[in-house]
């Protein structure tokens, strides 16, 4: 079995939080950090702590660290994730995230992305069978895939294969401890920052706990300092994380 993190199901949003990425946001370098600012200063802030209180840091997070001493990777984007699934192909994949990766709803659908790797990685017979674990602060957050999952399943079920389908399963968290695999049965696990859909607050924690299962990087997850200057974006995309060599990149077909 193969787990992945995505921290989106941890540095979240709470209810009715109108400029939040879970509305659906792209995945570009100014998603990434500039548009963050934004809503920084929209708050009247000076730094990232005036996100705290629409964009928490949710617990359950730390049952990870259970992990440590199986083979890790950290990644900056689920688009990633194929460079680490080629190294273990045709395992059940379990996927600890606020999307379901099955299939994007716009774009080329067949170019890998954060939104569809899943999906694409069952259709080449790289995952066996597939399970989204989605957060349990979904079951308060309407707008959220993870709080009606029998909508959520109709509405990714009429674009995927039927042979896909029947291998993927969606399931929320009943609290935040429960859902995750026992470590004895993980081959692998993959860390992604996603940092168009996380809070800029929370990338220290993320970077620790990176460096907590020993996770090496297939690309360098980020470090947003604040403040930021909005348009100055190529500063941010920078990492601080060292840990070991890189994990051999392979370009998805």
């Amino acid at each position: 079995m193969l787990l992945s993190v995505d921290w989106d199901a941890f540095s979240g949003t709470r209810e009715l939080v109108f400029d939040a990425p879970v509305w659906g946001t792209r995945d570009r370098a100014h998603d990434r950090t500039d548009a963050w600012w934004t809503r920084a200063l929209k708050r009247g802030g000076t730094g990232w702590d005036a996100l705290d209180d629409d964009y928490p840091l949710y617990p359950g997070w730390e049952a990870t660290l259970q992990y440590a001493g199986v083979p890790a990777f950290v990644a900056l984007s689920h688009a990633d994730a194929w460079a680490w699934l080629r190294q273990f192909p045709g395992e059940d994949v379990v996927n600890v995230d606020s999307h379901h990766d099955l299939a994007s709803f716009s774009g080329d659908p067949r170019r890998v992305r954060p939104g569809n790797w899943a999906g694409l990685g069952l259709e080449a017979g790289l995952i066996r069978t597939y399970t989204c674990v989605y957060p349990s602060w979904h079951a308060t957050l309407p707008v959220a895939e993870g709080f009606d999952l029998t909508r959520t399943r109709a509405e990714v079920g009429s674009m995927l294969l039927p042979d896909v389908f029947t291998r993927a399963t969606l399931h929320r968290q009943s609290s935040p401890h429960q859902g995750w695999p026992d470590a004895a049965d993980v081959r692998s696990l993959l860390l992604v920052q996603s940092p168009s859909w996380t809070n800029p607050a929370h990338d220290p924690a993320f970077m620790k706990l990176a460096g907590g299962v020993g996770a090496t990087p297939i690309t360098e997850p980020l470090h947003r300092p604040a403040p930021c200057t909005a348009g100055h974006v190529r500063a941010y995309n920078q990492s601080t994380f060292t840990t070991a060599p890189h994990l051999a990149q392979e370009t998805p077909t």
